[in-house]
C-alpha cells in the first residue's frame, strides 16, 4: 500500500465515522501504522501533521478557499485570457487542436505513453509531438481499460508504451504545490471553444484556491451556464494539470470527480496544506 492509498483510506474512514470524531490513534490504526509512523507519513507526503492536513477538509476551511479563489480568479480573468500561452504562474503552455487535427484522430502520430506513480495514485500519461495530451488517474486493476480509452481518444495514432518515460513526464507536473520552480509544460488538448475557455480559466486558479461551477461560469462571462461549465470540467483529459479538482459546489461540498471523489478531497487538502506551509515559511 502506497502513501496515497493509506491517506485515501483514512479519508474514507472519516467519512463513515465523522460523528464519532476518531482520534489520531484510531486513524493511525486504520492506516495500519503506529502513531509515530502515521505522523511521519503526513510530514513526508504532505509536509504537515495529520491534524493540519485534515483541517484543510473542514467546511469552514473549504469555504475560505472558495472565497479567496473567487477573488483570485476574477482579478486574473479581468486582466485578460489572451496573450502569451504561458498562463498564470502554473507554467502551462496550452495549445488546442485545430478542427482538422481533431478530425484526423492523431493519424501519423506516435504517442509515447505509460503508467507511473504520482502523489495521488497511478497515472496513465501520454505525450504527442505537440505536448502532453492525456493524464488520467487509474486503479491498478484497470490498466487495460485505461489504455483502451486513450486509444479511443486518439484512434488513428500509434501508442508506444514506455513506463520509464511516463515517470519522467510526470516529475515536473507534481514537482511542488506552488510550481514556483516548475519548468513550462506543453499541453495539447482537443476541445470545443467553450471547453477551452473553461480550461484556460482554470489554469488561472492557483493551488490552494477553489472556485464553484457558478463562479467559474460568471468569470468567463456566461453566468447562466453553470451546468455547461460542469460538463466542460468533466471532459478535461489532463487530470491535475488542468485543475478541474479545484471546482467544487457553492455550498462548500467538494463533490464528485471524474477520477473519484475521495481522490479529489485528498488533492484539495494536499494543495491547501502546501499553501499554508508556504505562507508559514515565506
Amino acid at each position: 500500500m502506497n502513501d496515497y492509498e493509506r491517506v485515501a483510506g483514512v479519508i474514507r474512514f472519516l467519512d463513515r465515522h465523522h460523528p464519532d470524531q476518531p482520534d489520531l490513534a484510531i486513524l493511525a490504526k486504520e492506516a495500519g501504522l503506529s502513531v509515530f509512523h502515521f505522523h511521519r507519513l503526513f510530514s513526508t507526503w504532505a509536509g504537515v501533521t495529520p491534524k493540519d492536513f485534515l483541517q484543510c477538509l473542514t467546511l469552514e476551511q473549504v469555504k475560505q478557499s472558495l472565497h479567496s479563489g473567487q477573488n483570485v480568479l476574477a482579478a486574473s480573468l479581468e486582466a485578460g485570457l489572451s496573450g502569451p500561452g504561458r498562463l498564470h504562474d502554473l507554467c502551462v503552455n496550452l495549445e488546442a487542436a485545430s478542427p482538422g487535427e481533431m478530425k484526423n484522430g492523431g493519424a501519423g502520430w506516435t504517442l509515447l505513453a505509460g503508467f507511473a506513480p504520482s502523489p495521488f495514485g497511478t497515472c496513465l500519461v501520454a505525450e504527442s509531438p505537440r505536448g502532453l495530451c492525456h493524464l488520467a488517474f487509474i486503479e491498478s486493476t484497470n490498466e487495460a481499460s485505461a489504455w483502451e480509452e486513450l486509444q479511443r481518444n486518439w484512434p488513428k495514432a500509434t501508442l508506444r508504451r514506455d513506463d520509464a518515460a511516463a515517470e519522467r513526464m510526470l516529475q515536473p507536473v507534481f514537482k511542488n504545490a506552488d510550481h514556483a520552480s516548475r519548468p513550462a509544460l506543453k499541453a495539447f488538448v482537443r476541445g470545443t471553444p467553450f471547453q477551452l475557455r473553461v480550461w484556460r480559466a482554470l489554469l488561472r486558479l492557483p493551488p490552494g484556491q477553489l472556485t464553484s461551477y457558478g463562479q467559474l461560469a460568471a468569470a468567463i462571462g456566461t453566468p447562466a451556464a453553470a451546468r455547461a461549465v460542469g460538463s466542460a470540467v468533466g471532459a478535461n483529459s489532463l487530470a491535475y494539470l488542468i485543475p478541474c479538482h479545484r471546482v467544487i459546489r457553492q455550498t462548500g461540498i467538494i463533490g464528485d470527480y471524474r477520477w473519484g471523489h475521495v481522490r479529489k478531497r485528498v488533492m484539495v487538502a494536499w494543495e491547501g496544506a502546501s499553501r499554508d506551509t508556504a505562507r508559514a515559511t515565506g
